[in-house]
C-alpha cells in the first residue's frame, strides 16, 4: 500500500515538473513573437522615412 502512495506521489511530481516546463516554453514563444512583430514594425518605420526623404 506504501509503494502505490510513494508511485504515486513521484508520478504526481514528475508531471507537476514537466507541465511547468512547457509553461516556460509557450511564454518564451510568445515572447519571442511579440519581439519579432516589433522589429518588423521598426523595419518598416524605417523604410517608409528613407523613402520619405
Amino acid at each position: 500500500m506504501m509503494a502505490k502512495k510513494l508511485t504515486a506521489g513521484a508520478v504526481l511530481l514528475v508531471t507537476v515538473f514537466a507541465l511547468s516546463s512547457c509553461g516556460n516554453t509557450i511564454r518564451g514563444v510568445g515572447q519571442d513573437a511579440a519581439n519579432t512583430v516589433d522589429a518588423t514594425q521598426n523595419a518598416a518605420n524605417n523604410v517608409d522615412a528613407a523613402a520619405s526623404r
